[in-house]
């Protein structure tokens, strides 16, 4: 996506990663307390963290394993919030860390849709991979997969029509959805942002064209980048 916002915080955990190193043996210990919480409160999603661990470590090293320390440490913060604290928690993480790049500088390609690890990893990506992040965060800390979907959407920015994704939250089933986006940090219902028209959108259980209420079709099967980017995420770790 062409729409671009940097934040000033992607510098946060690559500047003080090494000041992190007491926090290993923590880690660790949060990690398996945290494990604990997603068994028993989402049983519809699963996060292998040995495997999470692993992969994070042999992809970014030390820096890699730090910033999974400090997405562990936001959810674990977050799992005893209200739902619109959770929102606005895990809003303010992915805008902060992550500073937006295009797919073809960070990745060589022109739509690459990451997972969350490797947003955290390389601390950078663009609206898809905020959205995504946002989305399996938000799973994670147990909020319904009703709840949430990824919205494709025509933004008008900088005078001109851009491709955009956000991610959506639907507080009752024909509620009308609360935006969580890189690109303006609050969070606000669809009828104030102006400069965003739908498209379709979409989670793991269907999607949607417009503004229907009514599933349209298997989002894997319409949307192949979003079926790559769960293939990729199961073989990190995290399970939907």
């Amino acid at each position: 996506m062409s729409v671009a916002m940097g934040r000033s915080g992607y510098r946060g955990w690559r500047a003080h990663w090494r000041h992190g190193r007491y926090g290993m043996r923590c880690f660790y210990a949060v990690s398996a307390v945290f494990v604990l919480f997603l068994s028993a409160s989402t049983p519809a999603v699963t996060l292998d963290t040995a495997r999470v661990r692993t992969v994070m470590h042999t992809e970014y090293g030390d820096a890699g394993v730090f910033v999974l320390q400090q997405w562990f440490s936001m959810m674990d913060s977050a799992r005893n919030m209200t739902e619109p604290d959770i929102l606005r928690t895990v809003n303010d993480f992915f805008n902060q860390q992550v500073l937006w790049v295009d797919d073809l500088e960070l990745w060589g390609e022109e739509d690459y849709w990451a997972s969350p690890l490797q947003t955290l990893g390389q601390a950078a990506g663009d609206c898809e991979d905020y959205s995504i992040a946002k989305y399996i965060t938000l799973r994670l800390l147990g909020v319904p997969n009703e709840r949430l979907r990824l919205i494709y959407v025509n933004a008008q920015y900088q005078g001109s029509s851009q491709a955009h994704m956000v991610l959506g939250y639907y507080p009752t089933a024909n509620a009308i959805p609360q935006n969580l986006d890189n690109i303006n940090p609050n969070i606000v219902p669809a009828t104030q942002r102006t400069d965003l028209r739908p498209v379709f959108s979409f989670n793991d259980r269907g999607l949607w064209v417009g503004n229907s209420s009514t599933s349209a079709a298997d989002p894997t099967a319409r949307v192949s980048r979003w079926g790559d980017v769960l293939q990729r995420m199961q073989q990190e770790g995290i399970q939907l």
